[in-house]
């Protein structure tokens, strides 16, 4: 597989009558990627805490107040939606925040103890992206059709990054698509993030864009990834890095992540601990057993 890839218009054509639900939509990557799938006559649903933005107020898009830290939030968006459309077929879980605690401050309390860290981040971009998911892939067997799921991980998912909350939850992010691959392809559920670079968004200050300069690409640039995911039925599993208006696939592809992994462990069976499992549990390992009950996939 190669893996830096151009996304022509007509890669995203099959996203065209689709429903999809976006979370984190009201600004930065979500706004653009629900601006581009409302562009290509999907149906789009869209959750956030903050209000609509005007320039979607003719676009058809359905908005619902949004907390994905609230599991009542997150079933109430999906069940309103699939309430309107009868299925669901995509979800792109992207809701996110970006530091709220380095772990490592000195706060203390009124008796001069030290405070416990803020989770805060790390609710909404990890915890909120896996109770996402998990209404996702219920919302989306009910039609039987299969879909996706797609993830906003970072590039800070497989790299030294130094934002504590923020690295953890998108090192967990790339962690939970890794882990739920053969749950849900069963189902025909595809799973795959993206990971952008630095992107002019909320979430990065005005003066680390202004530092950054021509290293900075639009929201709109992650947005087609995005949409490329969902439309591409051979995409699975996958982790789509942007960077300065390019896309490359650095998970499966030749020379990626996992294929380094494979490389440096130098193994005959498998080269990740994920295949030696799966080959043990299909009894493809001489000499390990296999519990009756064990199954992959």
């Amino acid at each position: 597989m190669v893996s830096e890839f151009i996304i022509k218009d007509e890669d995203l054509a099959r996203i065209k009558d689709k429903v999809v639900l976006v979370t984190g939509g009201s600004s930065g990557i979500g706004l653009a990627t629900v601006e581009l799938l409302v562009s290509l006559g999907a149906r789009v649903a869209m959750g956030d805490r903050n209000p609509l933005p005007a320039s979607l107020d003719s676009a058809g898009v359905f908005y619902q107040q949004l907390d994905v830290t609230s599991w009542e939030s997150l079933l109430s968006i999906f069940k309103n939606v699939h309430e309107k459309w009868g299925r669901v077929d995509h979800v792109f879980a992207n809701a996110g925040l970006s530091l709220t605690s380095t772990f490592f401050d000195d706060e203390v309390d009124s008796d001069g103890n030290l405070t416990p860290p803020n989770f805060r981040t790390v609710n909404v971009n990890l915890l909120g992206v896996i109770s996402t998911v998990r209404l996702a892939a219920h919302y989306i067997k009910k039609h039987g059709d299969g879909g996706s799921v797609v993830l906003t991980a970072s590039g800070s998912s497989f790299q030294e990054f130094p934002v504590p909350d923020y690295t953890t939850a998108k090192h967990g992010v790339l962690g939970f698509q890794r882990s739920i691959i053969p749950h849900l392809k069963p189902f025909n559920i595809r799973v795959n993030s993206i990971a952008p670079s630095w992107t002019a968004t909320g979430l990065v200050p005005e003066e680390l864009r202004v530092a950054l300069g021509d290293m900075m690409q639009g929201p709109e640039v992650v947005a087609r990834s995005t949409a490329n995911l969902m439309a591409d039925s051979s995409r699975d599993g996958q982790l789509i890095y942007s960077w300065q208006g390019r896309h490359m696939e650095i998970e499966r592809a030749e020379g990626g992540l996992l294929d380094h992994v494979r490389k440096l462990l130098g193994v005959e069976i498998g080269g990740t601990d994920g295949e030696k499992l799966e080959a043990a549990l299909k009894g493809s390992i001489p000499g390990v057993p296999v519990a009756p009950h064990a199954r992959i996939g």
